[in-house]
């Protein structure tokens, strides 16, 4: 599977609204699977993987959401978590994404969302730790 992020498309050949099946075909057997309740009484199955966090969402599961913790994912063809903050923010402008939020989370982290690509960074010190994509 290749790792380059599109934004409110997937990852590479992993695509939002592809079946659990599709998902186990392409990248194996999860390491780790649970099943939660969202807020909207929708059943959502998660699929944990090294670095990759696969949220499928109803009845027949599909995907929904990516939360990304490794280190070898791409976006518009740079390796994104060998950038820092502005460095990300210059690459998502370049790309005519130019809305963003930035808020400081209780917990320490800092995010910066592009929402016209349903996207969230997450830094600690300036150094990207997970980014967040949906459909």
């Amino acid at each position: 599977m290749t790792k380059d992020i599109q934004p409110r498309k997937g990852i590479g050949e992993l695509l939002f609204d592809m079946p659990i099946e599709k998902i186990v075909s392409l990248l194996g057997k999860a390491d780790e699977v649970e099943s939660i309740e969202n807020a909207a009484d929708e059943p959502t199955t998660v699929l944990h993987y090294d670095g990759l966090t696969l949220f499928c969402e109803g009845e027949d599961p599909v995907l929904s959401c990516i939360d990304i913790s490794g280190d070898d994912y791409t976006l518009f063809g740079k390796q994104i978590f060998d950038m820092n903050e502005q460095e990300i923010v210059r690459l998502m402008v370049d790309h005519q994404y130019y809305e963003q939020d930035v808020d400081d989370e209780d917990w320490g982290e800092r995010r910066v969302t592009f929402a016209e690509g349903n996207i969230d960074f997450f830094f600690e010190d300036d150094e990207l730790l997970s980014v967040i994509i949906g459909k």
